[in-house]
């Protein structure tokens, strides 16, 4: 069974129909790459996906069980789609870390939060904080940075900040990890750091959905690219078929632009 298919996701703003009836799905442990040109849809695609938009039509499925349909959720609480959110970790192309929190207080700050709805957290309290914060060392320490538990932000390079991020959402322990260009804001020496960080990742079976512009950053990571224009997947399959071997001529034609440059 899949553990997330998208089923004929659509997105409008004002008259500019982005995404117009988006299908796709992926199994555990997969790492599946979105690619294609600026206002192809990807990064909406991703924000539909993790309720930062509605999409206005299309159901989601997460392990086969409904967990969006456009004609019924369109109007889900705060609270309803703050629940939805908790199985997706988001990474951001521009960090989004908080400066005057040190790396430690950025990845713990969520899990501690979400900590003080549990009915038992007065009650245990000590014990709860104690064990968000060894979870969130054993996490920080897969990304490479326990030397940096005590630094904040502005200490750390751009490729450091983005492996905080990384950790910041793995801290949720969500079902699926996307990545919005998670190299886009990176010097391309920097990059690197971040391709480790998910082969990693990918090496622990972890399922993750990377929107990027990079196509070899995206064929050294990914089991399944998606290549996307005008707001639909034009085609899809394993590195080799849409990058080596594309048979869509919009595939080709953005590729060669690509190689071009």
């Amino acid at each position: 069974m899949a553990i997330l298919e998208v089923k004929n996701i659509k997105k409008t703003f004002g008259k500019v129909q982005v995404l117009k009836g988006v299908d796709f799905s992926m199994y555990e442990g997969e790492v599946l790459s979105v690619i294609g040109s600026s206002g192809s849809g990807k990064t909406t695609l991703l924000r539909c996906i993790n309720f930062l938009e509605r999409a206005d039509e299309g159901c989601i499925y997460l392990d086969g069980e409904l967990l969006f349909d456009g004609s019924v959720h369109s109007k889900a609480s705060p609270k309803e789609i703050r629940a939805k959110q908790l199985n997706f970790g988001l990474v951001f192309q521009d960090f989004n870390l908080f400066p005057q929190y040190t790396v430690l207080e950025n990845v713990t700050l969520a899990p501690k939060l979400l900590a003080k709805e549990r009915e038992d957290y007065k009650e245990n309290k000590k014990q709860i904080l104690e064990e968000i914060e060894e979870n969130a060392k054993s996490i920080i320490d897969r990304v490479g940075l326990t030397e940096k538990l005590d630094n904040y932000p502005c200490q750390l390079s751009g490729g450091q900040k983005q492996r905080v991020s990384i950790a910041r959402a793995l801290a949720l322990r969500p079902r699926i990890l996307f990545f919005d260009e998670p190299t886009s804001a990176l010097d391309p020496e920097l990059t690197g750091e971040i391709l480790r960080v998910i082969k990693q990742l990918a090496s622990e079976h972890v399922t993750m959905v990377i929107v990027t512009h990079e196509i070899g950053f995206a064929r050294n990571v990914s089991d399944r690219i998606i290549f996307m224009a005008d707001g639909v997947v034009l085609e899809e399959g394993t590195p080799e078929d849409v990058i080596d071997n594309p048979k869509h001529e919009r595939t080709k034609a953005f590729l060669s632009k690509l190689d071009n440059k």
